[in-house]
């Protein structure tokens, strides 16, 4: 039986996918700094899925909370790199990253963003950069690194769908800022069987898009989402100022936002489960 250790296991993704892998017949292991064994585990671990890392959308962006949200991912890769390179007789076959679209940077476009594009030198560019760049020191150790850029995940365990639902089932559902701003998207049981290909199939290795083939706008999606829960869509759109006054520069994840290409890995042969908004929103809600 094969091992995988994940990191951040036991947020709404890492506790999903750890059901998902365990139902495949793995063992899996949580990494805890509190737990000698989940610790220890690094060191014997075939696979290492790295999901820790702050949320980048729980709080304002002072210059302190940027900082913790990029040590949360850069540090504790580099801490795991540190206990694997240690270990006598390392058996890692892969370093399995996530990593976010925001890679692309906050802005709106109609460009479709592929994984050959340059990070963008902004906040969330740079973030991701250095966080896909602390995964590739994993290929020094002879380990296949993948790391993967994902969207807004879908789940109906909370996070963002819990979040952009309520003012809809209250009846005041409305678009933010212009509404042009595409908000690449993508099921939870897509993103972790994406994640277990990325485990099975030896051929993966590099970047790949974590996004649903739908492309969405913000006021697209919305709509959708009012239509789904048969409620109104007529308020008109918040405006762009508001969210800058309650979020400050945190506002530009939502304020902005580009199309995202899935090519690359459904080349891979990955199938989405949920390809269409709509279908993914009827099985969430």
């Amino acid at each position: 039986m094969e091992t995988v250790l994940i990191s951040g296991g036991t947020g709404l993704v890492g506790s999903h996918l750890s059901k998902m892998l365990r139902a495949k017949g793995y063992e899996v292991a949580v990494l805890s700094r509190s737990d000698p064994e989940s610790v220890q585990a690094v060191e014997t671990a075939d696979y290492i899925i790295h999901l820790a890392g702050a949320n980048i959308g729980a709080r304002r962006w002072t210059a302190r909370r940027k900082q913790q949200i990029l040590d949360s991912r850069v540090k504790t890769a580099e801490l795991i790199l540190e206990h694997v390179a240690a270990s006598k007789k390392p058996k890692l076959k892969a370093f399995i990253s996530a990593s976010a679209t925001g890679y692309y940077g906050a802005v709106t476009t109609n460009k479709i963003f592929t994984e050959d594009d340059p990070a963008a030198p902004d906040f969330l560019g740079e973030t991701c950069r250095l966080w896909e760049a602390a995964a590739d020191r994993f290929q020094s150790l002879g380990a296949r690194t993948v790391k993967i850029r994902t969207g807004v995940v879908l789940t109906d365990r909370g996070g963002a769908l819990d979040k952009m639902s309520l003012p809809v089932k209250m009846g005041v559902g409305s678009a933010i800022g212009r509404g042009r701003q595409y908000l690449p998207w993508i099921h939870i049981d897509d993103l972790c069987g994406i994640y277990i290909k990325s485990v099975e199939d030896a051929g993966m290795e590099g970047a790949y898009n974590a996004v649903a083939p739908d492309h969405q706008t913000n006021r697209d999606f919305t709509q959708t989402l009012a239509r789904v829960l048969k409620k109104p869509f007529w308020f008109p759109p918040v405006p762009a100022f508001v969210m800058k006054l309650l979020f400050g520069q945190m506002s530009e994840i939502l304020l902005e936002g580009s199309r995202v290409s899935s090519d690359k890995i459904r080349s891979e042969g990955y199938q989405f489960l949920f390809p269409g908004l709509e279908e993914a929103l009827k099985d969430l809600l």
